[in-house]
């Protein structure tokens, strides 16, 4: 991912908790951007430990998981916080079947990304 700033601002010795929680199983360069557009920032899990399907729709896919915690350095990196949505003003959603499965996609939106 690319971040606004200069690479020298990036410790990698002292990555947020959420990254460093990967410890060793973790891979970080940090380069200048091309163009002089910031910094890269990569990150990736040694030995690539894909997860399955039923991985990534239970929740428990180690590539999910570091997206998801590469989103949240790069905010916290540009913003100073981890932005946060709050919850539905309106309460829970009737137990429908659109309902339900708008609840799931809404659970794994932070790990999956884009879709």
């Amino acid at each position: 991912m690319t971040l606004a700033g200069e690479p020298s601002e990036i410790d990698v010795d002292r990555l947020p908790a959420f990254l460093a929680r990967f410890g060793d199983q973790l891979e970080v360069r940090v380069r200048a951007a091309p163009g002089g557009r910031g910094t890269e920032f990569a990150a990736r899990l040694r030995g690539r430990p894909f997860g399955s399907t039923a991985a990534r729709l239970s929740g428990t896919d180690p590539q999910a998981d570091l997206r998801s915690a590469l989103r949240r350095a790069k905010q916290l990196v540009e913003v100073g916080e981890v932005l946060v949505v709050d919850p539905a003003p309106h309460g829970d959603r009737t137990a429908t079947p659109g309902g339900t499965l708008l609840e799931m996609w809404t659970r794994a939106a932070p790990k999956a990304g884009v879709r």
